[in-house]
């Protein structure tokens, strides 16, 4: 029988959830400032989605494979084809973690900036609650899937031995999504650092990130897709990994 502590655990996954909802709402409702700033930030934000959608509907077929894969090899006593549920929600949980933090990250660009016309101090404390939806993300994510698989396998009469073997599948998919979104965007990320530079300063003169470079643009997807939504995944897959090594 789990104990309350167990059963706790998932609310404390939610809370960190509904506090990055706020933070999030929050930083929407700051002021975007000029409407070329807000052009430009819109621009950035398509880019990135369309970056993201294409790469998780890649994934999504890797996943899936690899989930039937896993389910058919987990038909054994020490296992459990359930292990294929736990690297699908261990996936899709790093895929979340990555998503929210570079949504929220490409509103909080611009609303930094507007912010830093006025204050300083202002401009910190966005970034700061922008950042903040990324961590409490991660966290209220990897606890959540955890603590509910930990409570279902718990609930089935299994041995710790098994149910630990069986949730390990949680940190593999979580791996999955981390290698790659941290290696794909990486690419991305300094192709457009590359392109941009060649293009701008080396054949055209331009200065580095120069708003008359189209190419700008892509060098600030890349910044998003690879720094946030990338590190977004590979923070979620340290964060549970290590819990379970510790389990």
């Amino acid at each position: 029988m789990a104990s309350t502590i167990t059963l706790a655990i998932p609310l404390f996954g939610v809370l960190a959830l509904l506090f990055t909802f706020f933070r999030s709402s929050w930083v929407t409702k700051q002021d975007q400032g000029t409407e070329r700033m807000a052009g430009i930030a819109k621009n950035i934000s398509e880019g990135a989605m369309a970056f993201l959608k294409a790469e998780y509907r890649v994934l999504a077929v890797f996943v899936i494979a690899v989930a039937i894969l896993l389910g058919i090899s987990g038909n054994t006593e020490g296992s459990s084809p359930l292990i294929a549920l736990s690297f699908i929600v261990g996936a899709v949980c790093s895929a979340l973690a990555g998503f929210i933090g570079m949504r929220v990250a490409t509103k909080a660009n611009v609303r930094t900036t507007n912010a830093a016309r006025t204050s300083l101090g202002k401009a910190l404390e966005v970034a700061f609650a922008g950042g903040s939806v990324m961590g409490l993300g991660v966290v209220g994510l990897g606890v959540l899937g955890l603590g509910t698989l930990f409570l279902i396998y718990n609930g089935m009469g299994w041995d710790t031995g098994k149910v630990i073997t069986v949730i390990t599948g949680f940190s593999f998919g979580a791996s999955s999504i981390a290698l790659f979104a941290r290696v794909g965007g990486g690419i991305y990320t300094k192709a457009a650092d590359v392109g941009a530079d060649l293009v701008g300063k080396v054949e055209a003169g331009i200065p580095e990130d120069h708003p008359l470079n189209p190419a700008t643009i892509a060098d600030n997807v890349g910044d998003n897709v690879g720094d946030v939504a990338g590190m977004g995944a590979d923070l979620f897959e340290s964060y549970v990994g290590s819990i379970i090594g510790t389990m």
